[in-house]
């Protein structure tokens, strides 16, 4: 369901896009052809999205390699109404709460240079099937993350491993799918997840880096200096290491 405001800015939008003034040259013709063409053509999203896909493999300065990862990540976008496809009251990352609005599963590549998205699914709440999530179409974030992450291997997409914050990292069912289809992955987890065991033996992450030895930065023991340099161009000296959890 749009509202007033909605259809303002989608209205100067389109004029932008257009190369015409927003709201006085609306109505001008480019601008009512480029809606049409959002709107009310038959253009296939998918066809488009997987020529897209193979451009960027085929083009050698864009072309995946096995050095870089796949991505899976989710964004939220808030949004008002009950009628428009996948919307519903859910969590919303980009503004850190439960709110109305649209996810998006998404996948991209990414290596120490490059990055750009390869596929993207919007994730349907349960209330938008008959049978709620006993529905045979209703799919989880996660399967649908799982699903994206085989897509890009059948397009062939070369990479190292799938990444994912502790969001998908937590989930043992993800883990499982990824390993069924041969993906080797590395995901964040909460310092607190454990892994069953019997008394002293139940582990966490922190339990695991805590029976590393460590002396301090001239003798780190098992840890490796890494470093890392972010976006705003500072750099961090990390440290990492193999651990065991379970």
């Amino acid at each position: 369901m749009e509202t007033a405001g909605d259809n303002i800015t989608l209205c100067c939008v389109r004029a932008c896009l257009a190369g015409t003034e927003p709201v006085v040259g609306a109505q001008h013709p480019s601008v009512q052809r480029l809606q049409f063409f959002l709107s009310e053509s038959t253009w296939d999203h998918e066809r488009v999205n997987t020529r897209r896909v193979e451009l960027l493999l085929a083009d050698p300065a864009t072309a995946p390699h096995a050095g870089g990862v796949l991505v899976i990540d989710d964004s939220g976008d808030r949004k008002d109404g009950k009628a428009t496809a996948h919307i519903g009251r859910q969590w919303l990352g980009r503004l850190g709460k439960t709110d109305n609005g649209i996810v998006t599963v998404t996948t991209c590549w990414a290596d120490e240079n490059l990055y750009y998205p390869l596929h993207a699914v919007p994730y349907s709440p349960a209330h938008h099937f008959p049978k709620g999530k006993s529905d045979p179409g209703f799919r989880t974030k996660l399967q649908i993350a799982a699903e994206l992450a085989r897509a890009a291997k059948a397009a062939g997409v070369a990479f190292r491993a799938v990444v994912a914050d502790c969001a998908y990292g937590d989930q043992d069912g993800i883990r499982r799918q990824l390993a069924a289809a041969g993906l080797p992955f590395v995901m964040a987890l909460e310092p607190s997840h454990g892994t069953w065991a019997h008394g002293k033996d139940a582990y966490t992450p922190v339990d695991a880096a805590h029976a590393l030895t460590w002396t301090d930065p001239e003798h780190p023991g098992d840890w490796t200096a890494v470093e890392r340099t972010f976006r705003d161009g500072h750099t961090e000296t990390w440290w990492a290491a193999d651990a065991r959890l379970g």
